[in-house]
């Protein structure tokens, strides 16, 4: 008998049986919770097979997530739109920016339809925040499609600069709305699953800001750099608006004033973030300027 094979057939079933193992370990695993059975048998036999499915899904994802990007690459790349948004620039920063335009309002939309049905002052201000954030975007886009990249640096400067102020202004805002929902013991609240869905949607914005953040610094536009720390800063007002929802959801064993201080802590670090990043685009840009003015 080949020992190896055995453990590798073990370790890394067939994809159709790891699908099963984890519809199967779903459905038991809810079993166990909703009929009360933790402390049965069949608890530890769902537990363990749940082990094992996790187990050989990373496995799965380990060896085979590689070869399915470069799958998946190969595919973008053999049709013509996607192969136009992997090999040029210019057209991978309009898709980006008319993307994160688009989320920008659904998610204002999504704070507002919720501000007037909670009549709080609390998520319409957010919407009326996100709004700001996506004329700012389609200004850039505007910009863009008039004068494209690289092609007036000092244009692209001055742009930059005008979202930094912007920036710094509504963010005072946004730093009297925290101090107003704090002293009013107000919160952003999600109905059902819906905060779930929210939850991941926050990380995934923060951590694609962040990434794009860096990324894109490679292409030295003053633009795509400001459409950037744009969405960075809408993702740390993300944050801010999930830990409300968070602490009215699941906070019912913390006293009003240890989330008033949450609150506060989080929103004045967001509140400096964003001060900070404003700053840098507004000193930054001043700085190239008058450098571009002596020549």
């Amino acid at each position: 008998m080949d020992w190896k094979k055995c453990a590798k057939k073990l370790i890394l079933p067939p994809s159709r049986l790891i699908l099963l193992l984890t519809v199967l370990s779903a459905v038991c695993l809810t079993a166990v919770f909703r009929k009360g059975l933790e402390d049965t048998a069949f608890a530890h036999i769902a537990y363990l097979l749940s082990f094992y499915t996790l187990t050989a899904v990373c496995v799965c994802a380990w060896t085979g997530l590689p070869k399915l990007i470069r799958a998946v690459r190969q595919k973008i790349l053999d049709h013509p739109l996607g192969n136009l948004y992997l090999t040029d620039a210019a057209f991978k920063i309009h898709i980006s920016l008319y993307g994160s335009l688009a989320a920008n309002l659904l998610y204002a939309a999504v704070k507002l339809i919720a501000g007037l049905r909670s009549r709080s002052v609390w998520p319409v201000t957010l919407a009326a925040y996100y709004m700001i954030l996506a004329v700012m975007r389609f200004l850039l886009l505007r910009f863009i499609g008039r004068v494209g990249i690289g092609r007036d640096r000092y244009a692209e400067l001055r742009r930059s600069r005008q979202c930094g102020i912007i920036l710094m202004l509504i963010n005072i805002v946004l730093s009297g709305v925290v101090i107003l929902v704090v002293r009013k013991n107000h919160s952003f609240y999600y109905n059902g699953m819906m905060i779930y869905a929210m939850a991941a949607y926050t990380f995934y914005v923060t951590a694609q800001a962040i990434i794009s953040t860096v990324k894109f610094r490679r292409y030295n536009s003053p633009v795509m750099s400001a459409a950037k720390r744009i969405s960075l800063s809408a993702a740390l007002v993300s944050m801010l608006s999930l830990e409300t929802a968070m602490l009215h959801a699941f906070g019912e064993g913390m006293a009003v004033r240890e989330q008033q201080l949450m609150t506060i802590f989080t929103g004045s670090g967001v509140a400096v973030a964003i001060v900070a990043i404003s700053v840098y685009t507004i000193v930054r840009s001043t700085k190239e300027m008058k450098g571009i003015r002596r020549y």
